[in-house]
């Protein structure tokens, strides 16, 4: 009889701790259905987004102190064992000189990898997020982006190395532009828009500016898969969170999602074609700068390594003051928002123009600082205007519009690795300086075109296309849909038969993008 008593004991113990677990469950699911709230929603989506960038810049800057010496160590691994084969094949030797001569070009190639695939994925992941929402390209870009890590850190060849840069900005093109557009989706007044894409550009420029010390530092005293490694934890924990809350796979509203605006005719706006030359000619100087500014201060500041190191990261602060700046001046005069994107490009050029102009380590700090305040505020000031003119003239789905955005600084930071160096070559590092800030300076009165941008407000034509009422976002259009088809459905119908006519009228969203319905 004792057993049976304490198999029975044994059965309450089980039973108790299961009830104990399913209101642990029941608590979490209480949790993130605290989560679910729209405010709630709003402020968690914003950090995922910003982890997400922040990976991405990292992952883009974390290399530059890190690849050129190790692949230097690979040259003399190879070395070694080419002077053996030397002595029995002569002939090896000339195509080890060829290899070393191409050693500037390689690293060249590495780091423009992933800005040139990016720019060619651009143009497909718009038109994808446009089609499919925010939440899956997000989650498949943060997953791409944790595998070209993992690449990276176990990475032991050349072509490895350049399948992980190339990987990383596959899963940029989409998490880049999915994260941007579901910031303009989610905050569509334009004060708090502004405002979170400033959070977001600071992210960016945070991530830029301290990969450099934080992958040297880590490579020199454990080695080169640590930082890796570290930034691929983070966006494995960034990918669980983006799984959590927004639940991409079980999202019922993306069928009746609106059909967005072809890319090739948001670029053959002109209001948009502004905003995308100016985003790719601020950001000119600071992708050219990048990879030959390390040089030019070894040959006429025989700076030292920590010197070169820290170049950028105090530059960090100007532009963190800079969008703090023009999201208060946007909030108090939102209709100057060209004018702060011009002051920004007039910054850019004097900073850029005076950079040759400097005989040390401090002074150079000033203009490079100068740089990245002008770039933040063309960047703060002109982002949400893309989001602002597409709810006005066109429908209010963001994808293709941030993938323009992401394009124009792609092709910026495809040319910089590329086409910098030879220009330093061909022309000099002063020609090179003088040409970036003046065409800044002459590009700023361009901006002029958008003046009235503010002023804009959809058509009667553009307001049936944004179903009459002119939403702003894609989950409030979604809700304005649905109310139009139901109210529809009264006017028209029986009641009895409103179940008939409802599904029947979801292929109105073809309507409402199109010319006809208009």
């Amino acid at each position: 009889m004792e057993p049976e008593g304490t198999t029975e004991g044994q059965a309450t113990n089980l039973a108790q701790s299961a009830a104990s677990k399913l209101s642990q469950i029941g608590e979490r699911t209480k949790q993130l259905g605290y989560i679910q709230d729209p405010v709630r929603q709003k402020q968690v989506i914003l950090v995922i987004v910003c982890v997400a960038l922040l990976l991405d810049n990292m992952l883009y800057m974390v290399i530059v102190p890190i690849i050129p010496d190790y692949l230097e160590e690979l040259q003399k691994a190879a070395d070694k064992a080419e002077a053996v084969v030397l002595q029995t094949n002569f002939t090896n030797s000339t195509i080890h000189k060829a290899t070393k001569g191409n050693f500037d070009l390689q690293i060249g190639v590495l780091f423009a990898s992933k800005a040139i695939l990016q720019l060619l994925v651009n143009p497909l992941s718009g038109t994808f997020i446009d089609r499919v929402g925010y939440d899956i390209p997000l989650f498949i870009g943060l997953n791409v982006m944790f595998l070209s890590t993992l690449t990276f850190a176990f990475a032991e060849n050349y072509a490895t190395l350049f399948l992980a840069r190339s990987i990383q900005g596959l899963g940029s093109a989409f998490a880049d532009t999915a994260g941007i557009a579901l910031i303009a989706d989610r905050y569509t007044e334009e004060k708090e828009r502004s405002k979170a894409l400033g959070i977001a550009l600071a992210f960016i420029s945070f991530g830029s500016l301290v990969a450099p010390p934080f992958g040297g530092v880590l490579y020199q005293f454990a080695g080169k898969r640590v930082p890796f490694l570290i930034l691929a934890c983070v966006c494995l924990i960034d990918g669980v969170l983006c799984l959590t809350v927004l639940k991409p796979f079980s999202n019922r509203e993306r069928e009746n999602m609106p059909v967005g605006t072809p890319i090739y005719k948001l670029m053959i706006d002109p209001y948009i074609a502004v905003v995308a030359g100016a985003l790719t000619i601020c950001n000119i100087p600071l992708a050219f700068l990048e990879p030959t500014i390390a040089n030019w201060m070894e040959e006429n500041m025989h700076a030292n390594q920590w010197e070169i190191g820290m170049t950028w990261f105090p530059a960090f602060f100007p532009h963190v003051l800079g969008v703090y700046l023009t999201v208060k001046l946007a909030a108090k005069y939102p209709h100057l928002q060209w004018f702060y994107g011009a002051i920004g490009m007039v910054f850019i050029g004097a900073s850029s123009c005076t950079v040759p102009a400097c005989k040390n380590f401090g002074q150079l700090m000033i203009p490079l600082c100068g740089i990245c305040f002008g770039i933040a505020f063309v960047d703060t000031a002109l982002l949400p205007t893309l989001g602002f003119l597409v709810d006005v003239r066109h429908v209010s789905v963001y994808g293709s519009v941030y993938a323009i955005a992401d394009i124009s600084y792609c092709v910026a930071y495809a040319l910089g690795p590329v086409v910098a160096g030879q220009i330093v070559h061909d022309l000099g590092f002063v020609q090179l300086n003088l040409g970036m800030g003046l065409a800044n300076v002459l590009y700023a009165p361009a901006l002029l075109l958008l003046k009235n941008v503010t002023k804009m407000k959809p058509s009667f034509s553009e307001r049936n296309m944004l179903l009459e009422d002119g939403p702003t976002g894609l989950y409030d259009t979604i809700k304005m849909e649905q109310r139009e088809k139901k109210r529809k459905g009264l006017c028209t119908t029986i009641d009895e038969n409103g179940i008939e006519t409802f599904p029947q009228r979801s292929y109105s969203e073809e309507e409402s993008s199109g010319g006809e319905y208009a």
